[in-house]
């Protein structure tokens, strides 16, 4: 026996694979030659599919059922411990069915009943789904699977709480630390969220103290969630004892879980010795802050715990009560000490930044301290810290080789250095050095991966606008020059583009890098676009129905249907963000900068038209023509 719960057990998908012509042709034929409503069975496992799962399903009390992919590893190594499992279950009184279904084909089922990796594996109760998410041996299911089969078993009850506008304040007002999910009924991504919610739920409430997890019908509860700035679907807010904190942690059980323990508790961690304080100056990456009291009744301790919380997600928080400590910072209690790690110290900034807390000093205060002094006047910028550190603009970034160990530390800080006599004289840019190889694609975008040069240089604006400084031997003059170039505004952005299709008279108006701008933000035109991937599955079911739109809408003056290959082209403003595809936006000609997302309804022609109608600021058609 072997057990598949280590880490990773799952083969999670994002996007089909490409089909080849061969693998196409290989599908009809096996359609052609097989009867879909036929109940086969492989060694001992029944196979259900989209034509049979129904009718077979229909009169039984309990099914096993494992949702698996050809290709995938884990269900190839599952495979021989199924079918154990089936045989024990065929021999059981009454015998219990066992079944498989491949969710590369039966897509259907495999999107009722939320499959989003293989192998997923499902108890059917008269019907209804129940979750398998323990250990993949054959006595750990087998035992479950009687356990669901007993005719007096019943499902436990949600663990996670209904929030109204009747209890919402009594329990998240009474509750040291609860996560609540507003959602949408509606909204495919909370119901792709909703399992692995509630299993957090479960996992969380046995814990002591348990950390409690609660929803809210945001579509209901229009009021809660216009009180708390909910705008998407879901949105999911952190409550300590009434106050509200954004959540950026993960989406699933595991992440849930390990991110909520972590948040329950303190914001701040103790330091005692002066040791400690040493090897975050000589081995930190990041922002070192520290808080110096005298004790926990301290009021200035009290108010710094609370601005922690509210800035814990992105940074981590030190506090120490030692007078040893106290004396290496020269902070005496009271003070709140940001600095960096010596790497990243230089004669331009001070070593350190204290913050004197009053009795006058708000949260706020401490917040903006933080923030203010986080990065240094040139830090080391890497995917890992690139969206919560470097999402400022504009933001001027130097490319080498960058790499602060040992051997490599001195021509590391030779270039920096001549990147800090530029950057102490440019105050309102942040600048950063970046490793060539961790950003090579975005070196290749910018038009510099042949430069030549040993170090590249670009300016990242807001807009999602770049630049690009031409391929030169690099000293501070240069960068000099670059970036006052920048200020004059006397550069040309660099923008990723196919080129401008010569014949654009088509019902859907191609948008390339270059037209974003002329075509999508035009004022005198309101524009529903697609962002669209070649090889999106999804995006090539829509081609059809979204060219249908477009000659629906052909002759509407000042509507325009567009599409744009997001994966070729820049989208040159931060307003339309393409987290996945299809991604479609209306663009009303009086509020570019504010598109409606269009989410939660099918991507049909009625839906869409409906979507457009809804939104459309000046239409000669009339709704009742729908």
């Amino acid at each position: 026996m072997f057990n598949l719960t280590q880490s990773n057990p799952y083969c999670t998908f994002t996007f089909p694979e490409p089909v080849t012509k061969e693998a196409d042709n290989d599908s009809d034929d096996d359609y052609d030659d097989d009867d879909d409503s036929e109940v086969k069975e492989e060694n001992g496992v029944l196979v259900l599919n989209d034509a049979n799962f129904d009718t077979f399903t229909a009169d039984k009390d309990t099914v096993l059922l494992e949702f698996y992919a050809p290709w995938c590893g884990h269900c190839k190594q599952f495979a021989p411990e199924y079918e154990k499992i089936a045989k024990t279950l065929k021999e059981n009184d009454p015998p219990i069915p066992v079944a498989k279904i491949d969710a590369t084909a039966a897509t259907s089922l495999a999107s009722r009943f939320d499959v989003s990796g293989y192998p997923t594996i499902k108890i059917l109760k008269k019907g209804q789904p129940v979750d398998y998410d323990g250990s993949r041996t054959e006595d750990a299911i087998v035992a479950k699977v009687k356990e669901v089969s007993d005719p007096s078993w019943t499902p436990p009850p949600d663990a996670t709480l209904v929030l109204t506008q009747d209890n919402f304040d009594d329990i998240v007002n009474g509750a040291d630390i609860i996560l609540v999910e507003f959602y949408a009924p509606w909204c495919g991504h909370c119901k792709r969220l909703a399992p692995e919610y509630e299993k957090a739920a479960q996992e969380l409430s046995k814990r002591t103290p348990p950390i409690p997890l609660a929803k809210v019908d945001a579509t209901a509860e229009t009021e809660l969630a216009k009180k708390f700035d909910v705008t998407g679907y879901p949105t999911l807010k952190i409550f300590r004892k009434g106050k509200p904190y954004d959540y950026n942690g993960p989406r699933e059980k595991y992440g849930i879980v390990d991110y909520m323990i972590e948040q329950a508790g303190p914001p701040s961690k103790q330091i005692q010795a002066t040791k400690q304080v040493q090897e975050f100056l000589r081995d930190g990456d990041d922002v070192i802050i520290i808080g110096v009291f005298s004790g926990e009744n301290d009021k200035a301790y009290q108010l710094y715990q609370e601005a922690a919380n509210g800035l814990r997600e992105d940074h981590k928080f030190h506090h120490t009560f030692s007078n040893e400590i106290a004396k290496l910072l020269k902070a005496s209690p009271g003070k709140v000490v940001v600095m960096q790690p010596e790497k990243f110290q230089s004669k331009h900034e001070p070593k350190m930044h204290v913050l004197d807390l009053k009795d006058s000093t708000g949260g706020s205060e401490i917040k903006k301290h933080v923030l203010k002094h986080t990065l240094p006047l040139v830090g080391h910028r890497k995917p890992s810290n690139d969206a919560k550190r470097y999402a400022k603009r504009p933001l001027v970034v130097v490319y080498y080789s960058v790499d602060f160990s040992f051997d490599y530390r001195v021509a590391t800080q030779y270039w920096r250095g001549k990147v800090l006599e530029v950057a102490k004289d440019f105050p309102e840019y942040v600048f950063a050095v970046s490793d060539e190889e961790d950003y090579s694609s975005e070196i290749k975008d910018l038009g510099l991966l042949e430069s030549g040069e040993d170090v590249n240089v670009a300016i990242l604006d807001e807009g999602g606008k770049k630049y690009a400084m031409e391929p030169e031997e690099f000293d501070s003059d240069v960068l000099r020059q670059f970036v006052l170039a920048f200020k004059k505004g006397k550069l040309k952005p660099i923008v990723k583009s196919q080129p401008v299709p010569k014949n654009n008279k088509g019902p859907v108006k191609v948008v390339v890098g270059k037209t974003f701008d002329t075509i999508v933000m035009d004022t005198k035109n309101d524009v529903l676009i697609e962002f669209y991937a070649p090889w999106c599955g999804h995006c090539k079911k829509l081609e059809p129905v979204y060219t249908e739109l477009g000659k629906k809408y052909k002759n509407e003056k000042n509507l325009v249907i567009a599409k744009m290959d997001a994966t070729a082209n820049d989208v040159t403003s931060d307003h339309y963000k393409v987290e996945g595809f299809p991604t479609i936006y209306f663009a009303p000609r009086d509020k570019k900068n504010n598109p409606i997302k269009f989410e939660g309804g099918d991507r049909d022609l009625e839906q869409l038209s409906k979507f457009i109608e809804e939104h459309a600021t000046k239409l000669s058609r009339t709704k009742e023509e729908l």
